[in-house]
């Protein structure tokens, strides 16, 4: 959580820049008038965890499952069988990773069981491993 002021977003982002053990992989923004809410996946949730802590930052952590959507594997076709499982999608956002396929860090009602039916549909799920440079 960090207050809704100006400058507080790239306070939190140079905690990180220094550090060698984990880099930004994927980050989200929700705001509102008082504070804002903001998703980070890093490439080292322990290193992450460790700065965080270390910065006094507060904050929670989520499990998510991050979809790799290439030819074949879209988007829209996720969608389509977490509908079909009943799964809602609670929030999702794309990951940055160079020279890879386009992928997406997504939060659903149950993880496990939207991992495994995507698995049984042949779409690739990536670990924190994958993300690593």
């Amino acid at each position: 959580f960090l207050n809704n002021k100006v400058g507080k977003l790239l306070e939190l982002l140079r905690t990180f820049d220094e550090s060698s053990s984990t880099r930004l992989a994927a980050f989200s923004i929700v705001d509102s008038s008082d504070y804002a809410v903001v998703r980070m996946i890093f490439t080292n949730a322990d290193a992450a965890r460790h700065i965080l802590r270390r910065s006094q930052y507060i904050f929670a952590e989520t499990d998510v499952i991050i979809v790799e959507l290439c030819e074949g594997f879209s988007l829209s076709g996720m969608c389509l069988y977490l509908l079909g499982a009943e799964l809602n999608i609670r929030f999702a956002y794309p990951i940055m990773l160079r020279g890879e396929q386009p992928s997406v860090a997504v939060c659903v009602d149950d993880n496990h069981l939207a991992g495994q039916i995507l698995l049984r549909k042949r779409y690739r799920l990536l670990s924190e491993e994958d993300l690593a440079p």
